[in-house]
């Protein structure tokens, strides 16, 4: 019921629903306490509804959004307090008083500061929004002031809004004590604030505090792109929960051959863009992309398929790459609007089957297998369990865009799947970590999850108070306090070095002071790789954990566990290549055989039902190599999916990149070539007249230009017609 009542208020969490509770009940009381009335009835439900409000905008409530869209916004509950305030005086008969005139007169004019400071706060935000976002870029040919103190901007109607608690609570103050001058006091304070509020900003919509111009930025960015020549681009937009499609790739950008630059298109994708030190361009408007020089760049390459792709699409001096983001048996790995691509990249010969057996359009010849650089950090299976007990990982994808049963193992069998691990025979450790989308649509999906996570609490609970658990715990306590206290010290460093400037500065001012710092990304990556460590020593091995957020990684989790149950995604395909036993739901009950056939990945799998009863062969087959009868089988497909071991993906990636950047060279040569040989071919009336551009000459000059002109339209065209004026037949003018 609390979990309805969470999805039906648009909140994320118990306490949330109680501050909205609060929050609701509270503005009625508010009212009622005006009507009776009773000031100190008042003063509570006032407090109540101060505190219940800030919380939820301090969670960043979604339901605050959904109140401004239903005419309840912030301004409206502050002004709806304040009117019930007057109410209240002219109830206890204060409305001929002082004060009552007072009270009126200050939040008339509280308001009326809004609209400078409003005016203010909007005119800043938008000056200081530069055209681009970038990192690792040098911008020295603009200047770029520092940003306005984030005190000021940040939440700025909520803190302006809130200015007039010194009134509220004088007021009441005085029409409790019959003290006017504390109510006077309490008026003239809120004014006053608020007209600091507004001198503090003042300063900052001077020309010498905002951003440069978006024409002078732009020809930086320009001036830039000519200086470092990129050649290797990769081009990422989505959604903020999308990021993970682009960060997957970032490692391998930064080992690429030749000049790399990564181009984003949404802003707010840019602050959970992982550490690298490729440069980056985030180009939210499609003019401002289209207009730069990208005439360097001979390799794009798209992790997603959006609808702004469209925008680098369109330029034909680059070469365009489709790579994806994960190597999966979803139909959204043979999307057709693969076709507008130049190629198709795969891990190995399963992504080219998987096309020919779609038929949706893309040529064989345009399919290319580059391995999967990302999987390097797997380590390979041992053949024995890390721990004195297994762990096993759980990891289900999300529940998609439509309602197929086959999306998601969570709705059907999730919760069956964890049950019966935490209930196996010989004891496991589970480890959950639900895709990233989990929920965003479904909300049966959400419950599901919000469900497993309360049974691994319940089950880590329980475990603790085992007896035979009592005794390693006190054993490992000393340790595990050393690895939280080290994780502390881990983390404290990472975010200084992530503090890249000085604290609350915007887009701008990160623009400018985040340049590359080989130091410290070397610091950055050594601190990253001892944290995950100290994670994972500081619990216990045989406690069952439910993993969220960008820290720990899918691979990291991949390296903890002796086995895995997920769904028909790339999280499969990548778990195949640690060479651990695995396991799949076939959640839309195809049944065994036919699963197989119509899913690659899942021919070394366990398969399993939605009941999840064959977990215990998964579970044998980690125990006794000797009970592991799919070994061999998940070697073979290791190859079939991810392509042989030598060379390595890295080297099979750049080999790629070099062999589509040179048909790129040689497709501009080619075009160039043939757009001087029509200059030749055509030339004006006036350089005929002059004897320039003999009709022999120009025959001549066609006849010895590439003959492989099959890719542009026209040509024959234009060979026809030099012919004909080389015969002396064209047509009049």
């Amino acid at each position: 019921m609390i979990s309805t009542a969470i999805r039906l208020a648009r909140v994320g969490s118990r306490s949330e629903l109680a501050a909205a509770l609060l929050m609701g009940l509270g503005y009625p009381c508010v009212m009622l306490a005006a009507l009776i009335p009773h000031i100190w009835f008042f003063a509570a439900a006032a407090a109540v509804t101060y505190v219940a409000d800030w919380y939820l905008h301090q969670r960043e409530s979604y339901l605050v959004n959904r109140l401004s869209k239903v005419r309840a916004g912030l301004p409206i509950r502050f002004l709806l307090r304040q009117l019930m305030l007057i109410l209240l005086l002219a109830r206890l008969d204060l409305a001929e008083q002082p004060l009552f005139y007072a009270a009126v007169a200050c939040f008339l004019l509280f308001y009326g500061l809004q609209a400078p400071h409003g005016a203010l706060t909007t005119l800043i935000r938008l000056r200081r929004t530069m055209p681009v976002v970038t990192r690792n870029v040098d911008l020295h040919a603009v200047r770029i002031p520092d940003a306005p103190p984030g005190v000021l901007l940040r939440r700025s109607a909520e803190k302006m809004l809130h200015l007039d608690v010194p009134a509220v609570a004088g007021i009441l103050i005085a029409a409790e004590t019959g003290a006017d001058a504390i109510g006077y006091a309490g008026a003239a304070l809120t004014l006053l604030l608020a007209v600091v509020y507004i001198g503090a900003l003042a300063p900052y919509v001077r020309r010498g505090r905002l951003a440069p111009p978006a024409p002078a930025v732009l020809k930086a960015v320009d001036t830039w792109l000519r200086e470092y020549r990129p050649t290797v681009a990769l081009y990422f937009s989505g959604s903020n929960e999308s990021a993970y499609q682009g960060n997957m790739w970032l490692e391998t950008m930064a080992r690429i051959e030749g000049r790399p630059l990564i181009i984003m298109r949404e802003r707010g994708l840019v602050p959970q863009l992982a550490e690298t030190s490729v440069p980056v361009l985030c180009v939210p408007a499609g003019t401002h992309l289209m207009n730069l020089d990208l005439s360097t760049v001979k390799v794009c390459l798209y992790p997603a398929n959006v609808g702004k792709n469209i925008h680098i699409l369109r330029v034909p001096t680059m070469k365009h790459v489709f790579i994806g983001h994960g190597d999966s048996d979803k139909l959204a790995s043979v999307n057709p609007y693969s076709k507008v691509y130049d190629e198709v990249w795969t891990a190995g010969r399963a992504g080219r089957d998987r096309y020919a057996l779609a038929d949706v359009g893309v040529r064989d010849e345009d399919i290319v297998e580059v391995g999967r650089p990302q999987l390097e950090p797997i380590k390979s299976w041992t053949g024995t369990a890390k721990n004195p007990i297994p762990t096993v990982l759980y990891a289900p994808t999300w529940e998609g865009w439509d309602d197929s049963p086959g999306n998601t193992s969570l709705l059907l069998a999730g919760e069956n799947i964890v049950r019966r691990l935490l209930d196996a025979d010989q004891p496991v450790r589970v480890i959950y970590k639900p895709h990233p989308f989990t929920g965003i649509r479904s909300a049966k999906a959400k419950a599901v999850n919000a469900r497993i996570r309360s049974m691994l609490e319940a089950a880590a609970a329980q475990r603790a108070a085992d007896p035979r658990w009592v005794k390693e715990a006190a054993s490992a306590a000393a340790a595990q306090s050393a690895a939280k206290a080290e994780l502390e010290r881990i983390e404290a460093r990472l975010a200084e070095l992530a503090s890249i400037g000085r604290s609350g500065g915007d887009d701008a001012e990160e623009s400018r002071v985040s340049l590359a710092d080989p130091a410290r990304e070397a610091g950055t990556a050594r601190l990253r790789a001892e944290w995950n460590d100290a994670f994972w020593r500081s619990f216990g091995w045989w406690e069952h954990r439910t993993v969220t957020g960008a820290q720990p990684k899918l691979y990291d989790c991949f390296n903890e566990s002796d086995a895995m149950v997920s769904d028909i995604s790339s999280v499969v395909s990548d778990f195949i290549a640690s060479g651990k036993p695995y396991a799949v739901t076939d959640s839309a009950a195809l049944g065994a055989e036919e699963f197989k056939r119509q899913n690659t990945a899942v021919r070394a799998a366990v398969i399993l039902s939605n009941g999840a009863e064959e977990l215990d062969e998964l579970l044998a087959a980690v125990a006794d190599p000797a009970a592991d009868t799919l070994a061999g089988a998940r070697r073979e497909l290791k190859t079939y999916l991810l392509g042989p071991d030598e060379p390595t993906s890295m080297e099979q990636f750049n080999a790629a990149v070099r062999a589509l950047a040179a048909k790129a060279e040689a497709r501009n040569l080619r075009v160039a070539q043939r757009m001087g040989d029509q200059a030749v071919a055509v030339p004006d009336e006036e350089a005929v007249s002059s004897g320039v551009g003999d009709p022999q000459a120009v025959a001549e000059a066609d006849a010895t230009a590439d003959p492989d002109v099959s890719d542009t339209p026209n040509d024959a065209e234009a060979q026809a017609g030099a012919t004909a004026v080389a015969e002396g037949t064209a047509p009049a003018r």
